[in-house]
């Protein structure tokens, strides 16, 4: 089981990577990439995985309610990439808010997973 978790935590943080990287790669000119979008199910779908398997394994310990929290903004950047997505593809501007919304956010979840023991 713990080689399985490690592979969707490595997946997990590749998610991250995806969001807050175009994020700052465009924090100038502010927009949502659609690899943000793919990052935010990345990560939503390997943190739900890696919730499934946590009862499994004998030494894990989960704090339940974070990990309520950080899936309740894990969809929240989801919500927030789509929208922004679908307006750049429709040739549309993104505001500034939404897609600091996005990267902040994920920003945000990252800090919760690393600093909240």
């Amino acid at each position: 089981m713990s080689i399985l978790f490690n592979i969707l935590l490595f997946l997990h943080i590749v998610g991250a990577a995806m969001i807050v990287g175009y994020w700052i790669a465009t924090i100038k000119t502010p927009t949502v990439h659609p690899r943000q979008r793919d990052g935010a199910f990345l990560q939503l779908l390997t943190g739900i995985a890696m919730m499934g398997l946590l009862p499994l394994m004998p030494d894990a310990h989960p704090n339940y309610f974070k990990l309520g929290i950080k899936f309740a903004i894990g969809v929240a950047v989801a919500v927030l990439a789509v929208i922004g997505s679908r307006k750049v593809k429709k040739g549309e501007p993104v505001s500034t808010g939404l897609a600091h919304g996005v990267g902040g956010l994920a920003l945000v979840n990252i800090a919760i997973a690393t600093l909240w023991n």
